[in-house]
Parts: C-alpha cells; sequence; structure tokens
C-alpha cells in the first residue's frame, strides 16, 4: 500500500457467514476528503473468486490483487478525484471503497487504469454517502487506535 497513506487492518466476521473471517483495512486521515462536500458518492468494487477452505484468495488471485490495488493508489494520487477509504477482503471477496466527486470520472478512469489487465470479474455498486455512513461505521467496529 501507499507509503503516504495511513491504514489499519483488523479481523472482523462474516455477517453473511458467521465464523468466517473478513480482514478489513481502513484508511486514516481522510478528514480533507470527509468535509469537502463533494466527495458524496460512494463506490464499491467488488471482486468475487473463488477462495481457499478459510475464504480467502489464493496466492495468484491475491498477487493479482495488489497489483489492481497499487494502480488504484497511484492514479488517485496523481489525480484525486476518489479516495480508497477501505479494503474488506474474505468470505469469497475481495470490496474496495471509494469515495469519489463524479461516478463518471470515476467510471472512465477506473477503464483506464484496468485496460493492461486481463479481464476481471469485477462488479460495482455505487450511492449517495455524503454523511460517509459506511466509512464511520466501517471504522467504529475495526479501527484500533494506539491507546488499546
Amino acid at each position: 500500500m501507499s507509503k503516504e497513506a495511513e491504514y489499519w487492518t483488523a479481523p472482523t466476521d462474516s455477517a453473511d457467514h458467521p465464523g468466517r473471517l473478513i480482514m478489513v483495512t481502513g484508511r486514516r486521515n481522510v478528514d480533507k476528503f470527509i468535509t469537502n462536500p463533494r466527495f458524496k458518492f460512494r463506490i464499491a468494487v467488488i471482486w468475487p473468486y473463488d477462495g481457499d477452505g478459510t475464504g480467502m484468495p489464493d496466492r495468484a488471485t491475491s498477487e493479482l490483487m495488489e497489483q489492481v490495488q497499487e494502480a488504484f493508489e497511484k492514479e488517485f494520487k496523481r489525480d484525486p478525484v476518489a479516495v480508497l477509504t477501505g479494503i474488506y477482503t474474505g468470505d469469497n471477496r475481495r470490496d474496495w471503497v471509494f469515495y469519489t466527486t463524479s461516478l463518471h470520472i470515476f467510471q472512465r478512469k477506473l477503464n483506464e487504469l484496468l485496460a493492461s489487465f486481463p479481464l476481471l470479474p469485477l462488479q460495482f455498486e455505487a450511492e449517495e454517502d455524503p454523511g460517509w455512513e459506511e466509512y464511520t461505521a466501517m471504522k467504529e467496529a475495526t479501527e484500533i487506535t494506539e491507546e488499546e
């Protein structure tokens, strides 16, 4: 992950399959995006995969996911129309959660940065979330502070 962005990672249980682990990685220091009313759209980029017995991706899939993530981070650092705020991995899927200023621009950027990869089994969910409710809930449920 990016050296400039700070993240935390914590395990949680799958809501759909209790007992299955989901690794949640959240981004800290996003206040400048939260307070900017233009970052009101939340987009989940979802990669379903055939996981191992614990629901985690195999090594080859995991390595390809990391390459895709690096492409996300590089592009949105260069042109900050979106910010990656959360990554959920487990229970046979990875979700990258972004907040963006424009669904149209995000889609165009995503198509451009994914053009160099093989066809990926990605799914998308998008909705307005001007209050950053999903991010706040993820942070409250999983962030481990230094005091703990």
